[in-house]
């Protein structure tokens, strides 16, 4: 669990760092620890070697002037090469480049022979623009020598809200500081970063929390204080009855959410079919209800019953007026519901009456496809899903190997813990089942979808290669365990 998984849009660093110079820390006191810190973070990884510190015009090129001279003063063979002219430095990036007593070179091609290290400190997370293309052919030879990449802050060329490229090269490592940015969480920056490593460089915990954080690496400090625990005094009523409406002849998607719900705690848990159904869903289900649906009327008279305590429609439903309807009538309840899948499909080009219908809570989980068909919006990840959630009403879950999970009210979580394993047929209906299990338990709607995509990624994990998606909900307890020892 990390101890502040807080990630910081780069508008906000900026004012972390106007802030602490502002109580009294200079500075080139902040550039001389950014530096320090990616010196010791290059010695901590390799033996002294030919190093080849890029520096860039701004005050990540100063960063780099301080961990060239602090490697060079430890006796490392150190060069570097600057993407301006000397002229163009200006304050503590001018202030450090004046104590480096070494030659400077011109960022060529050629400037690369003789180096086993690169550190990029050309541009940091600031960068608004598309790499000149001198540049990122210096950076593409890097690459094809192989030399491992240092970088400060973040790869030059990857933005820091939004983890897109514009020229990056891929990093060994990315030494950042105070904080993570979006950029670190968001592919395909989090791929081209490397190992990201934390340093701090002096920026108090009181300026940290002076800025309306909303953001953060999905990490169990987010949400376990929230997550349910069983009671000695409990029993499967006061644990929440999650209800399911299971397909046909598609069966399977809402049998594995069926069975990801009850793993993950629902006391009890139910599935409404349609009545020729019964047979498939009935043989292969134990613990879990089944509930055959004989009349038109005999689903709506089934939520009637208050004791079900969080819904779930999507899995295997069918893109037909009858799930719209279905869907329609689980919000109508104000219960907690989940929509999924077939369920998010049915209310293309209805945004509005979606939108209209939810009076409770909402948790919505859909994938690229689906998202674009109710959505129209545009933008990196992290802002498209938060767009969505505040739009809709809705806790909107934007699966993917960097899911997005995104509150109403601006809150928002990047999950980095997901195995390429995942990607397989169902994973998203147990992914469904494992928040229908949370929310029929009570808990509230972001931190249980929050909670479950991150024990979804855990799960994956723990079995490794060959993963079916059948596979996750006997995986879960596992991970249950590991968290309540994190309680204890």
């Amino acid at each position: 669990m990390s101890a502040d998984p807080a990630v910081l849009s780069v508008a906000q660093m900026t004012e972390a760092d106007r802030l602490t110079i502002a109580a009294g820390t200079a500075g080139s006191v902040l550039m001389e620890n950014a530096g320090r810190a990616v010196a010791r973070e290059i010695a901590r990884r390799w033996s002294p070697r030919p190093v080849l510190v890029l520096c860039g015009p701004g005050n990540n090129g100063g960063d780099g002037f301080v961990t060239a001279n602090v490697l060079a003063q430890s006796g490392w063979p150190v060069r570097i090469a600057l993407a301006c002219e000397r002229d163009k430095l200006h304050g503590d990036a001018a202030l450090h480049a004046a104590r480096w007593r070494g030659g400077i070179e011109t960022v060529t091609p050629s400037v690369i022979e003789g180096a086993a290290i690169v550190v990029d400190a050309l541009f940091g997370s600031g960068l608004s623009r598309r790499l000149d293309a001198g540049l990122a052919d210096v950076l593409t030879q890097i690459a094809q020598h192989g030399l491992p990449i240092v970088a400060v802050d973040v790869p030059s060329g990857v933005m820091g809200d939004t983890g897109e490229s514009w020229g990056a090269a891929a990093a060994r490592c990315t030494v950042t500081f105070a904080r993570k940015k979006p950029g670190h969480l968001l592919l395909p920056g989090r791929d081209l970063c490397g190992d990201v490593v934390v340093a701090d460089i002096g920026i108090p915990i009181g300026v940290l929390d002076s800025l309306n954080i909303d953001t953060w690496e999905n990490d169990p400090a987010v949400w376990l204080k929230d997550l349910p625990r069983a009671s000695a005094s409990g029993n499967k009523y006061t644990r929440g009855h999650a209800l399911l409406y299971g397909g046909y002849p598609t069966t399977g998607a809402a049998r594995m959410a069926a069975r990801g719900a009850a793993r993950m705690g629902a006391g009890l848990t139910t599935i409404a079919v349609p009545c020729e159904a019964l047979p498939v869903y009935a043989a292969a289900l134990t613990s879990i209800m089944v509930q055959p649906l004989e009349e038109a009327g005999d689903f709506v008279r089934l939520l009637a019953d208050t004791r079900y305590t969080a819904l779930l429609i999507g899995p295997g439903a069918g893109v037909n007026d009858a799930t719209r309807d279905k869907a329609l009538a689980m919000l109508k309840t104000a219960r907690a519901v989940l929509l999924d899948a077939d369920a998010i499909s049915v209310f293309k080009s209805r945004a509005a009456e979606l939108r209209d219908s939810i009076v409770g809570p909402c948790v919505m989980t859909p994938h690229e496809g689906e998202f674009a068909r109710l959505f129209d919006e545009k933008g990196d990840k992290l802002t498209r899903a938060r767009a969505a959630a505040r739009q809709i009403g809705a806790v909107v879950v934007l699966k993917g190997a960097d899911t997005v999970v995104a509150s109403p009210d601006g809150r928002a979580v990047i999950n980095t813990n997901a195995p390429a394993s995942l990607a397989t047929a169902g994973s998203g209906d147990v992914l469904g089942g494992f928040i229908l299990g949370l929310l029929a338990q009570g808990m509230a709607a972001f931190p249980a979808a929050s909670a479950g995509v991150w024990m979804h990624g855990a799960a994956a994990a723990e079995f490794g290669p060959g993963l079916l998606a059948e596979d996750l909900p006997d995986l879960l307890p596992a991970v249950l365990r590991r968290l309540d020892s994190l309680r204890h």
